[in-house]
């Protein structure tokens, strides 16, 4: 198939490699090299889509991230991808493309009729009735708007993410971007170079230009070349930084397989994530060329100059067969002599400037091409294409004389050039306005980061090179190096000028709501017209004024219609632009796929699965497991027709009466060490720490600075500046980041450190009257008799040859010792247990198991008995509040008079007057005196607490209930009740927490 506007030579595409590709079903071809904008283009496709709120007929803009229209499916099945820019799509072979809306026949094309009766707001003011309607209303607008839609099938492709570090990092490889990079990595800096595109050179690919007498793009493949030859330099094409954050953290997504159509392979890797930390970073992002806002500006045909002579030099494509350019500035001047040089004609260059007399221009004139000098294309012709163009002369601020009729297929136009600073702005910083280019430049260079090339405004080769070599040289400088060599560049002197004509819309002649529409925002069909609505009706902040009509919304973020809109509100409102300001630039700067940010973090990677060492083993004996944190820890231990509650007293009972085992090794373990220490965990914990000696376990309690319960646990002293704190096992992370947080940011001249060994060690807790007799038949080298091993003691010594550590440490209130030994012998050490303990009806058992257990004692678990408004005095846990101490977190607020009110709800043990009915957890609870019967005045009735934790206790012979409960303390011995949902009412008497063994005898034993 021949390629009717393709140019017989020129171009950097690959002719001899012809590729094959659809659109919207239809078969064509282009070449290696394209992207999918220039071989639509090349097979004469002007219509390219409809518009987001009208539905006009739209055509491809610009060539690269700023184009608004050409917005695509690309792809099927699986591996589809919506909403893609056509001008960023490299084709390949098979390449399927497709619009969301009918290009030949849209009914929603109606819009555009009724189009004044669809102004800025016009959603808010419209659909506000009925009220109940609103959802249908919504999904029908967002079906209207015709964006993309979502693959419904399992991705097959695989995501990744790097974490990198770097001295330098240049974003842009355009000529200040590889004048910077080679300048770092000559002075031996680790430099990242990133740049979007395919190729590296940015504005050089697609220019005539040369640097030291030869085409410019041979000097970018010889600098890539020696970039790629330095160790410490990494350069990345296909690689957008999307984000510029705090401290020099910038956001990459490096497209790897995208480009040739990804892969359905399962190992295919597409998108990469690189989290890049940066010591500098030079901004070299160039800038973007603006439109001119006039009639009918949105028709097919209706480009950027910049894009038109990409196609034409990059690309060898003719985006028009009869030209005319519209500029308020001498760059479009290069475009009409490229267009020339092309063989294609240009009917006419308007130029709102009077006398235009730069050195472009006088080219322009010596190739007969005509100028009209103070004018402006009013409007253009044509429904699907250009046909002509209306020029018309100006004056001050209006059209006179008689309108020019200018037969031509393509309009050319440049409004100046806007310099890429969003990721200057990602952090807060805001860009400065210069009045000698009309735009706004990025600001200041800080002492981590600097701008250099076209973003800073300038706009010659010489100036963009001059600049790269010195930034890079500063940031290598900065970053701790040498100045590298600085490379020998001659280039051509840059063509003498005309200052820019700073030109935001061309008069209408009539009303601004009236006659065509004048387009500032081309994606979200945002006019000048609706900025002046939103004006009138009282949005004068820009950001409001975004808001109202959308203009800058959508994917391509404002690039090409910000400052028109500025400088439009600016004019309605008689103000500056500067005055006016800027929106807020945020990333992502171009669209990241959710996979990117997911990386491998799916599927059963998502939430990775722990296991303990002794796993298998619990496999093995049947055990149903509980995700605890992201640990699988067994739940219970059912035998061959056992019930869960049997198999629980089983258990229960084993436990109680001789010896039960159960691995402990999800339990949170921080290793805190260091000269202040002691002082360090004095402040943590509500309990004293600088005194207990070496050997000694002391439990404790975390707080919040509002003084309610985080955490509990167990601290070791392992040695004199040595601890091993333990904590329950969902909350380890949370209390090592605890832990880290306040040693950073509030005692950072403490000398401590923290080491999670959690995964290091197994941990099998022996409990039960017969634990001793257990313990002793595979530990020779501890004594542990009463005497010599007390409760709340630890030793060290071997268990089953293994280096060990035993405590003293009872969540059952039995005689019990826990054991820890590197994770890697953990499955031996509890084999050789399980063997000890046969002659003792050794029995295994779970975490539902260890909650009755804990549950009859009156144990606390932190997070489930308390809600994160408890305080220890809630609790009934006074004790565990040092008394002389002096200061801990949270200290102060539990002085609060909040704090300390009696009817504050308070931690309870409840006995259901029914020892067989088990209350639910969660269960409400009421007043006895509350009526339930009947509607009483209090609607609803009174709460006045919760169960937190009930089970049936076989070693009670019945059910037992802890529970939140205001006033709990003062209220034992009062029965309270609890409505279930089946109608039915639970009574239960308010007691002490400690069900079992009150006195505590037997796990001092």
């Amino acid at each position: 198939m021949t390629q009717p506007n393709r140019l017989a030579s020129g171009g950097r595409v690959d002719r001899e490699r012809p590729l094959s590709f659809t659109f919207n079903g239809k078969r064509y071809t282009g070449y290696a090299g394209d992207t999918l904008a220039s071989a639509l283009i090349a097979n004469g496709v002007s219509v390219i889509g409809r518009s987001f709120k009208l539905h006009r007929p739209r055509g491809i803009v610009g060539a690269g991230a700023e184009e608004p229209n050409a917005i695509m499916q690309v792809g099927s099945g699986a591996t589809v991808r919506p909403d893609q820019r056509a001008t960023q799509v490299e084709l390949y072979e098979g390449l399927e493309a497709s619009t969301v809306s009918s290009l030949w026949f849209d009914l929603m094309g109606l819009n555009n009729t009724f189009s004044g009766m669809l102004p800025a707001g016009f959603y808010y003011k419209t659909f506000m009735w009925p009220k109940n309607y609103w959802p249908y209303f919504e999904r029908q607008i967002r079906k209207a708007a015709g964006l993309g839609h979502s693959p419904t099938q399992p991705d097959p492709s695989r995501y990744d993410k790097m974490h990198a570090h770097c001295d330098v990092l240049v974003v842009g490889g355009g000529p200040a971007g590889l004048a910077a990079a080679l300048v770092a990595g000559r002075a031996g800096a680790r430099v990242m170079l990133v740049d979007e595109q395919a190729e590296f050179g940015g504005s050089l690919l697609s220019a005539s230009e040369t640097i030291n007498g030869r085409p410019a793009p041979e000097w970018v493949a010889e600098t890539v070349a020696e970039l790629e030859s330095i160790p410490d330099v990494r350069v990345l094409k296909r690689a957008t930084a999307f984000g510029h954050y705090d401290h020099n953290f910038v956001g990459l997504v490096e497209d790897c397989s995208d480009y040739a159509g990804g892969s359905s392979d399962d190992n295919a890797l597409r998108h990469r994530y690189w989290r890049v930390r940066a010591a500098q970073v030079v901004h070299a992002t160039g800038s973007l060329e603006r439109p001119l806002v006039f009639a009918n500006n949105d028709r097919p045909g209706v480009m950027m100059a910049s894009a038109v002579s990409t196609y034409v030099n990059r690309y060898g494509v003719a985006p028009g067969k009869r030209a005319v350019v519209f500029t308020n500035n001498d760059s479009a001047y290069q475009t009409a002599l490229d267009l020339y040089a092309a063989n294609i004609e240009v009917a006419a260059v308007v130029d709102v400037r009077a006398k235009p007399r730069g050195e472009l221009a006088q080219r322009v004139r010596a190739a007969g091409v005509p100028i009209y000098g103070g004018h402006v294309v009013a409007n253009v012709r044509g429904a699907r294409r250009v046909k002509r163009a209306e020029v018309q002369r100006l004056s001050g601020e209006q059209l006179t004389g008689d309108r020019v009729l200018i037969d031509c297929d393509l309009v050319a136009n440049s409004g100046g050039w806007s310099p890429s600073v969003h990721l200057h702005c990602h952090t807060g910083a805001l860009p400065v306005w210069d009045d000698e280019t009309a735009s706004f430049l990025p600001p200041a260079s800080t002492e981590d980061r600097r701008s250099a090339g076209a973003v800073t405004g300038v706009n010659t080769l010489r100036d963009c090179l001059d600049q790269g070599i010195s930034s890079g040289g500063e940031a290598a400088t900065a970053a701790g190096f040498k100045p590298g060599t600085a490379p020998d560049l001659r280039v051509e002197a840059a063509p003498a000028e005309m200052p820019i004509q700073p030109f935001w819309l061309v008069p209408k002649g009539q009303p601004m709501s009236r006659g065509p529409k004048q387009f500032v925002d081309f994606q979200n069909d945002t006019s000048a017209s609706d900025i002046v609505l939103a004006a009138r009706e009282g949005y004068e902040s820009i950001q409001h004024v975004k808001r109202y009509t959308a203009l800058g919304f959508g994917t391509d973020q404002g690039k090409l219609g910000n400052i028109n809109g500025m400088a439009i509100l600016a004019r309605t409102l008689g103000q500056s632009i500067p005055e006016t300001g800027t929106t807020t630039f945020r990333p992502a700067y171009t669209p990241v796929s959710f996979g990117a940010m997911a990386g491998r973090e799916m599927g059963e990677l998502y939430d990775p699965i722990r296991k303990t060492a002794m796993h298998e083993w619990h496999v093995v004996h049947g055990a149903l497991f509980e995700n605890v944190g992201q640990w699988k820890r067994p739940w219970y231990f059912p035998k061959d027709g056992e019930t869960m509650q049997e198999s629980l007293d089983r258990e229960c009972l084993a436990t109680r009466e001789h010896v039960g085992v159960l691995d402990s090794s999800t339990l949170g373990k921080i290793e805190v060490h260091g000269p202040d220490a002691n002082e360090f965990l004095d402040m943590i914990y509500t309990g004293g720490r600088r005194k207990m000696k070496s050997g000694t376990c002391r439990y404790g309690l975390m707080l919040h600075e509002d003084g309610m319960i985080f955490d509990d646990g167990v601290t070791a002293k392992l040695g004199e500046n040595h601890y091993l704190l333990t904590t329950t096992s969902g909350g380890a992370a949370g209390v090592l980041r605890w832990l880290e947080q306040w040693h950073q940011t509030e005692w950072p001249h403490m000398d401590v450190f923290f080491t999670s060994v959690t995964d290091q060690w197994a941990t099998v807790a022996v409990n039960g009257p017969d634990s001793r007799k257990v313990v002793e038949a595979i530990c020779d080298d501890i004594d542990l008799s009463r005497e010599a091993f007390p409760f709340m003691a630890f030793r060290e010594g071997t268990v089953a040859g293994v280096s060990a550590r035993i405590f003293r440490i009872s969540f059952t209130g039995e005689l019990a010792f826990e054991i820890n030994v590197d994770a890697n012998y953990g499955r031996h050490v509890w084999d050789a247990i399980m063997a000890a303990g046969e002659p003792y009806g050794i029995t295994a058992y779970g975490t539902e198991t260890m909650h009755i257990l804990r549950a009859e004692k009156g144990f606390i678990v932190a997070g489930q008995d308390t809600d994160g408004t408890m305080t220890p005095m809630d609790m009934g846990m006074n004790w565990a509040i040092g008394k002389k101490k002096i200061d801990f977190i949270g200290k102060r607020s539990l002085e609060r008079s909040d704090i300390v009110r009696t009817d504050r709800k308070q931690f309870v043990g409840l006995l259901p007057t029914d020892p067989k009915a088990v209350l639910p957890e969660g269960a409400q609870l009421v007043s006895r005196n509350a009526r339930l019967d009947e509607p009483t005045f209090e609607s609803p009735v009174p709460m006045e607490g919760h169960v937190s934790s009930s089970y049936y206790s076989a070693a009670l012979g019945r059910s037992i209930a802890l529970a939140l409960v205001k006033g709990g303390h003062g209220r034992h011995g009062e029965v309270i009740r609890s409505p279930q949902p089946d109608g039915s009412i639970i009574e239960a008497e308010i007691t002490g927490t400690v069900f079992y063994d009150q006195e505590g005898a037997r796990q001092n034993v």
